[in-house]
């Protein structure tokens, strides 16, 4: 599966437990719908985990994935990134986004002036921001209809209309 076929929908945060549980924070949209997705790979296709929730924790969920058996080899896995074929998702209405769609696209103001690619969508519980890598130096941006009125995935696109001195 090529890379831009995998969304990522969790990432390991270390052990839970002696008997090789993780704890798994999750990015779906409902935090639970990670464990709908299995089997998870990692990036780079290599590993495939079968995982099971088992409980909610303080930061997400505890899981036993195909093949842990211990603490150790769940701490091995802290950082781990766990992404799910694009086809196991479900479509999104117009205005809703994956994250994984987003980066890499160009990003031009109301003027058609170019303002440099996303490099990254970072979701602090207050809603996406969008970092713009501009001349070399990352700039942070709401991603809200006001300040991104047009995301044109067909075009490869992003449309922005920055604060005043933004950029």
């Amino acid at each position: 599966m090529e890379k831009q076929d995998l969304v990522c929908v969790g990432a390991i945060s270390g052990a839970f437990g002696v008997r090789g549980e993780v704890r798994i924070k999750s990015f779906c949209a409902d935090p639970a719908a990670i464990g709908d997705y299995s089997p998870l790979t990692t990036q780079n296709g290599k590993k495939t985990y079968d995982i099971e929730i088992t409980r909610t924790v303080k930061g997400g969920f505890a899981a036993k994935l195909t093949g842990l058996t211990n603490k150790e080899d769940a701490d091995a896995l802290r950082g781990t990134r766990l992404y799910v074929g694009r086809d196991k998702l479900p479509s999104l209405p117009d205005d809703e986004f994956y994250h994984s769609d987003l980066i890499g696209l160009d990003v031009v103001d109301t003027g058609g002036e170019p303002c440099g690619k996303v490099s990254a969508v970072h979701d602090h519980g207050a809603g996406d921001i969008l970092e713009i890598l501009h001349k070399g130096e990352p700039i942070l941006l709401l991603f809200t209809k006001e300040s991104v009125p047009t995301v044109d995935l067909t075009a490869q696109r992003i449309v922005i209309d920055p604060p005043e001195g933004l950029f």
